[in-house]
């Protein structure tokens, strides 16, 4: 069965090779297989399909197995993570909760174990991302988003406001860099015990900043009863109850950062929340970005809120 969502510049041997390998995922297939359903030797194929898809057809084969088997720890609520993985053909739960971690971020014992409704959705995948930098071409290369909806309860934000800075390399800009002399705005956050979590950076709606200030701040939040000092220089503002869609993109080689949120950044401008049921609702509290590390994938959340029927 073809592949609607193909990209439609891929050679008709590829496309075989890509609609062979989804049709026979929870099966044993060797590259003599894959090369045969496009009538090619294994050499050849191996090269075209790597030329055009960014990945040999193994790591396609695997991509796809991890995949589909996030899909199905979230629908078959019976299977145990075990059975998950020999479905898919991996040798032992060890091996594939590795696999699974390195791609997504997660084990899949803690993807399966999130509440359906609210919790944890199905990775969200994207093919074809645009061209970053002529010399590192990211074409028809597959990556993965999750998706995970979150309620905040009545809160406060600490803030250190901007004078203009409308992203991150502004505002650090205008802040300055860490020195032991003059701790940056991140730094002092991160030593506020009460946090409720770690320090972010926020896009801040116009009903949430003063006159002459930007939209790009550093901040974090505390709870709503928070008593503590609020460091000089830094404001405290309320926010109000929300939900938020959170998402986190795979692990990403620290070397190339700017391209890995670049690219996942493009993508979820674009995702459209209408299909589970919500619509943003940037208003209400920030957008905001957690500390790029490679090793857990870029995280960046936006409010949203039900779309009433």
């Amino acid at each position: 069965m073809e592949n609607p969502k193909l990209n439609p510049d891929l050679s008709p041997a590829v496309i075989k090779m890509i609609n062979f390998i989804g049709s026979h995922l929870k099966e044993n297939i060797t590259l003599m297989d894959i090369a045969r359903a496009a009538g090619y030797s294994q050499f050849h194929a191996l090269r075209i399909f790597k030329e055009e898809t960014g990945l040999s057809p193994f790591e396609y084969l695997r991509k796809e197995r991890l995949l589909k088997s996030a899909y199905e720890l979230r629908s078959n609520t019976d299977k145990k993570v075990i059975e998950v993985a020999f479905d898919f053909v991996f040798d032992s739960h060890e091996g594939f909760t590795r696999a699974f971690s390195n791609a997504f971020g997660i084990t899949p014992k803690k993807f399966a174990s999130y509440n359906r409704n609210e919790g944890w959705l199905i990775p969200y995948n994207y093919l074809d991302r645009n061209r970053l930098k002529e010399e590192k071409p990211m074409e028809n290369k597959t990556s993965f988003i999750f998706t995970q909806i979150v309620e905040r309860p009545k809160r406060k934000l600490i803030v250190k406001f901007s004078k203009k800075a409308t992203h991150y390399f502004e505002y650090c800009e205008e802040v300055g860099c860490y020195t032991p002399e003059k701790p940056d705005p991140w730094h002092i956050l991160s030593q506020i015990k009460e946090a409720l979590g770690e320090p972010m950076g926020v896009w801040l709606p116009d009903c949430l900043r003063p006159e002459g200030t930007g939209v790009y701040a550093h901040a974090i939040e505390v709870p709503e009863n928070f008593t503590g000092k609020v460091p000089e220089g830094f404001d405290i503002i309320d926010l109000q109850p929300c939900k938020y869609l959170i998402f986190q993109g795979e692990p990403y080689d620290d070397d190339n950062y700017e391209e890995a949120i670049d690219a996942l950044m493009d993508s979820i401008s674009k995702f459209n929340p209408n299909v589970y049921g919500y619509e943003w609702d940037d208003k209400i509290a920030p957008c905001f970005q957690l500390e790029p590390m490679g090793w857990r994938g870029y995280i960046e959340g936006r409010p949203i809120r039900e779309i009433k029927r």
